[in-house]
């Protein structure tokens, strides 16, 4: 597989990370540079690892991971758009750093990079079953959804400020409808 094809791969694996990148932009009240980062490095390492992971379990388990991953990122993604929905709907006296702290901790950030990045897993199979580089490949999914992930915060923080007080729901809701678009497309193939 030529470095070409596995460009348009990452692209392909990190919309989800950039969907949901921009949903916790609109969610949060204000913007740091540091967020952007912050999302890209979580969401990037795992792009990057996953693969690897993938690679190395071969073709024995494909099978199995291709039935539930979808299932997977379905709960997750739902779980973690219900909790910013239910944090939404709470008095609005509370400090906005409860949200803030609540979307970057690492249970969150780990749980949204993870259920982004289950169909990694499987791209990392296929590179062992094609005889693709395996670090060069995995190193340009990380790198273009550390890139989408960063810009993906700031641009759901830009397009947050038109929704201002329902912006955390709309997010939640985003995540739902990302988690159920998978399931979707995962049932209908």
């Amino acid at each position: 597989m030529t470095m070409f094809s596995v460009f348009f791969i990452a692209l392909a694996l990190a919309a989800d990370a950039f969907a949901v990148s921009v949903a916790n932009g609109i969610a949060m009240k204000e913007y740091k540079i540091k967020y952007s980062l912050i999302f890209g490095f979580y969401f990037g390492f795992f792009q990057f690892f996953m693969p690897v992971i993938g690679y190395y379990i071969g073709q024995t388990f494909t099978m199995l991971i291709q039935q539930w991953s979808p299932w997977l990122a379905f709960v997750l993604l739902s779980l973690i758009g219900v909790k910013m929905i239910m944090e939404s709907l709470r008095e609005e006296d509370q400090a906005s750093n409860d949200t803030v702290d609540g979307i970057f901790s690492v249970k969150n950030m780990s749980a949204l990079a993870a259920a982004t990045s289950i169909d990694a897993l499987a791209a990392g199979v296929n590179f062992a079953l094609m005889r693709t580089p395996l670090l060069s490949a995995a190193a340009m999914i990380g790198v273009v959804t550390f890139i989408l992930s960063a810009l993906g915060v700031l641009i759901g923080k830009k397009a947050g400020g038109f929704f201002q007080k329902g912006a955390e729901r709309i997010g939640g809701v985003i995540l739902i409808i990302i988690g159920l678009r998978i399931l979707i497309e995962s049932l209908l193939a």
